[in-house]
């Protein structure tokens, strides 16, 4: 505002408040990356949220189709809003507050930093909000209600033991692409990456951070090519970042000769492994983590139940070239089930 106006000083503070409801009555994401409302006016409805790291992300993409589904079936009033980054911690903290002023009953997120958003979501439940964790658990993992979400841990084990399998006895230099530090999700597939394939961190020969992002992840594969130019096998955090990698690999000529696996099951790495791209993948499925957040919230509305604990909502390894021992189910079954 002009400074020319000479409006008074209690002018201004009605002024600035009524922009501060405004703003949080009709986009609970502003200044949190996205934000939108769907599934009526909301008169009676049952108020929820839906805080995703991102709303470019396919995988969050669809797990907010599946909340709007789950939404309009079961007559509830949903709010998005999404960081404007992964790991845009306070953008999710500012979006927790707004959706907590505008009276929603429950809030269904994906932590960016799992223990950064733990006093938020401690201050919405004490509140009485419902607060459900999506695909990625926040540490400790009781901060939250409850957590519906793919066992990464156990997404990680099934892409190690294909790896493992799939080398036949060679030995092994790998490349790790990760996520990046404090995010559970990444962590856990890292581990369980190493844990079945029955390696240590002492036997991966190039560790990088990508985001999960596609271009970081050319960038990481080319500078562990120069570390360690005769890697054959290589752990990715998702699917872009496989991409990323395939591609770095490809400008050497070494596209065919290194292993890649990843986890996500998006249909665009789905495809890459039909393609021969990518060896295999954990497939994941965030329409359903979204349908059985909402499903909670709406219960919990109605009657107090209150959701908790653990739910897994399943991971499926999908490649083309199974492995003796290790179960799996081919790309076409992946694409039937894909998302993005």
């Amino acid at each position: 505002m002009s400074r020319t106006t000479r409006l008074s000083s209690s002018l201004l503070r009605v002024a600035a408040v009524s922009g501060v409801a405004a703003l949080t009555l009709t986009a609970c994401g502003s200044g949190s990356g996205s934000g939108s409302s769907s599934s009526g006016s909301g008169s009676g409805e049952v108020k929820v949220g839906l805080i995703t790291k991102t709303d470019t992300n396919p995988f969050f993409v669809k797990m907010k189709e599946g909340a709007e589904k789950a939404a309009k079936e079961n007559g509830a009033q949903l709010s998005t809003a999404a960081g404007k980054f992964d790991g845009d911690n306070a953008g999710q903290v500012t979006a927790i507050e707004n959706m907590v002023a505008a009276g929603v009953k429950g809030i269904l997120i994906t932590p960016s930093d799992s223990k950064a958003i733990v006093p938020a979501i401690e201050k919405a439940r004490a509140k009485g909000v419902l607060v459900i964790a999506l695909d990625t658990p926040t540490e400790p993992e009781s901060a939250v209600d409850a957590l519906f979400a793919t066992d990464n841990l156990k997404a990680g084990e099934l892409i190690g033991e294909y790896a493992k399998a799939a080398m036949a006895g060679k030995t092994a230099k790998i490349a790790a692409l990760d996520l990046a530090p404090g995010v559970s999700v990444g962590v856990q597939r890292h581990d369980g990456f190493l844990k079945g394939f029955g390696a240590t961190d002492k036997d991966v020969v190039c560790a990088q951070d990508t985001g999960g992002d596609q271009a970081k992840g050319q960038t990481a594969m080319e500078n562990c090519l120069q570390k360690e130019p005769d890697i054959n096998v290589v752990y990715t955090i998702n699917e872009p970042a496989a991409l990323g990698a395939y591609t770095a690999l490809k400008a050497k000529g070494r596209e065919k000769d290194v292993l890649i696996v990843s986890v996500d099951g998006g249909c665009t790495g789905t495809q890459a492994v039909k393609d021969g791209k990518i060896a295999a993948t954990s497939q994941q499925y965030p329409l359903k983590m979204a349908e059985e957040g909402v499903k909670a919230v709406v219960a919990y509305a109605k009657d107090g139940t209150k959701a908790s604990g653990y739910t897994d909502t399943g991971v499926t390894l999908i490649s083309d070239k199974a492995q003796d021992g290790v179960a799996s189910k081919d790309t076409a079954y992946g694409l039937e089930n894909c998302w993005g």
